[in-house]
């Protein structure tokens, strides 16, 4: 398990462009805290590019690959076999993309690479919809929030379907590690980083990493209200290793009105 006051003071991600309190960075920070300086990251077109690689400044202090929305997978793969070409060991490969880059844009390109067995990690940070382009709804997006593609009004009621599966689906491949995440509980998600660096294939994470303008609330609020998604129960952390899927049991779960009311994006639901 991760101990938290022994992680390096280095940083691999230095200063940004992203919005206070955004729960994206934060996961990417917090990753790179346990990946360390040998590592290659593949990313497309997201917030997280478009707050990290503002020319002629980047803010990663490893190699960094953007590629085409849907192609983070693909290239992924071929970095792995570049290096593997060039006889480099140990030196992981990260794909990092939001929910839209990853649920629904990227799906094809993930599913070909964790079919193939391809050695690599996969990082999805969820914030639950398309926020770099103007908060349009993502098959991410749960069940009920208003988006700017779900909107609230005389007819529509914000999103009308739920929330994709996608531990599921990478599951059904018979991936050898797969976990769910939340940038409020760091301790798990950066154990479940670990786990996945040990793993000889493919490996995903998909972190709920909360959105201040997207979601409609406080900059200050994005840990407490990743900790009330886990709390009641909105978010469950999960694993699937060899075969087998566990989830943390919530000791006292709260009501889940604690976690959308500070939510403008869920203001227009009853209770």
């Amino acid at each position: 398990m991760v101990k938290i006051k022994e992680l390096p003071d280095v940083e691999l991600v230095q200063g940004s462009y992203a919005c206070a309190g955004c729960g994206g960075i934060l996961a990417v920070r917090m990753a790179l805290k346990v990946l360390g300086p040998e590592t290659v990251i593949v990313t497309t077109p997201s917030c997280l590019l478009g707050v990290t690689t503002f020319y002629p400044q980047l803010a990663f202090k490893v190699p960094c690959v953007n590629v085409t929305f849907p192609s983070t997978a693909a290239a992924v793969s071929g970095v792995v076999a570049g290096l593997k070409c060039r006889g480099k060991k140990g030196v992981r490969v990260v794909g990092l993309a939001g929910d839209g880059g990853t649920v629904d844009i990227g799906l094809q390109a993930l599913s070909g690479a964790i079919e193939r067995g391809d050695n690599f990690i996969f990082i999805c940070y969820d914030n639950e919809a398309y926020m770099n382009t103007g908060v349009q709804r993502s098959g991410a997006t749960p069940l009920g929030a208003r988006t700017t593609t779900t909107p609230v009004g005389s007819v529509g009621r914000g999103e009308e379907r739920p929330k994709k599966d996608m531990l599921g689906i990478v599951a059904a491949h018979n991936i050898p590690y797969a976990a769910t995440a939340s940038i409020g509980y760091p301790q798990d998600y950066l154990t479940k980083v670990q786990k996945a660096m040990q793993v000889e294939g493919p490996a995903y994470i998909q972190v709920l990493s909360p959105c201040p303008p997207g979601w409609g609330y406080p900059s200050e609020l994005t840990v407490k209200l990743a900790r009330l998604a886990v709390q009641t129960g909105q978010w469950p952390l999960a694993e699937y290793e060899n075969g087998r899927l566990t989830v943390k049991e919530i000791a006292h779960r709260r009501p889940l009105r604690d976690y959308l009311a500070p939510q403008a994006r869920f203001a227009h639901l009853p209770g």
